[in-house]
């Protein structure tokens, strides 16, 4: 069974001192006990009692982990200049802290996390937030009909809907307001406005900054630098953190429907990111069709 980390990567070794220690051999003798790849831990921070280990790979095999405090600081405790007392030990504010279980049966206390982890996992899955963007919706210029329709049609679906504060057009805002909604453990995170080609239109590089690997497809493309269009075209994102999924969807509430539909479908049929990206430009793409654009 592999558990994703949720971000929280870090180990602190507290009451540890160090004399003129090799931080690349500790970082190295941490990953070789834990079994990541040597690549993938880092000391990142050291301070007069404590270091910090910075863990880069997302996904882990709890068996590898589970029980590993005592091992772990006596490989350390053999590094030159590392010194261990009964008073050291390993903490972490996430799933890394099973290195600190010491239990008689691993096994049961694994399927134990498993069930869990499954029941945790749906319960994320079920929780919803939508933001509306725009300045527009901000000073009340217009009314936010997109909210109202997608809490209503996501409840039928079972989904326990928050209504998002209105982002403006600023990336750092949504950024913060995006991650922020990762931390707080909404597995379905949905954005609407802001996917056109001005320079105001930002969402579409909000999600490409909290998931590099988003999928962004076209449902319509521009002559970059004709009129108002700075971007050679509009796009939609769908960005996945863990086990959370971070869509940009359009302003027009007709165009919203037609999406939300989809990724209703999409998500019933546990499709990829990709999928669920494709599906949703490929029927946003009919849709302007149909208005008179041309692709």
């Amino acid at each position: 069974m592999g558990l994703n980390l949720l971000e929280k990567t870090e180990l602190w070794i507290n009451n540890i001192s160090l004399d003129n220690v090799n931080l690349t051999q500790m970082a190295e003798t941490a990953a070789r006990v834990l079994g990541f790849d040597s690549a993938n831990v880092l000391v990142v921070d050291v301070r007069p009692r404590h270091i910090t280990l910075d863990i880069l790979e997302r996904d882990i095999v709890e068996e590898k982990i589970m029980g590993k405090e005592t091992v772990l600081l006596q490989e350390l405790s053999k590094l030159e200049g590392v010194n261990i007392t009964n008073e050291t030990y390993i903490h972490s504010n996430g799933i890394l802290g099973m290195i600190c279980l010491d239990v008689e049966n691993p096994k049961e206390v694994i399927d134990k996390i498993k069930t869990m982890t499954g029941e945790m996992k749906e319960k994320i899955s079920k929780r919803a937030i939508v933001f509306p963007t725009g300045f527009e919706l901000k000073q009340n210029l217009i009314e936010d009909t997109n909210t109202p329709y997608l809490k209503n049609l996501l409840e039928e679906e079972g989904y326990n809907v928050t209504p998002g504060d209105i982002i403006e057009d600023d990336i750092d805002d949504m950024v913060y307001k995006l991650s922020d909604a990762v931390s707080r453990a909404f597995g379905l995170i949905i954005t609407t406005g802001g996917v056109g080609a001005e320079d105001k239109d930002i969402s579409v590089e909000s999600v490409l900054r909290i998931d590099p690997d988003a999928a962004t497809p076209y449902i319509v493309k521009f002559q970059q630098g004709t009129g108002r269009h700075v971007k050679d075209g509009v796009k939609i994102a769908v960005g996945q953190v863990g086990p959370a999924y971070i869509i940009s969807l359009p302003g027009p509430n007709d165009e919203v429907r037609v999406a939300a539909k989809v990724l209703t479908d999409c998500l019933k049929n546990h499709c990829s990111k990709a999928e669920i990206a494709q599906q949703i430009a490929n029927a946003l793409a009919k849709k302007l069709s149909q208005k008179k654009f041309h692709h």
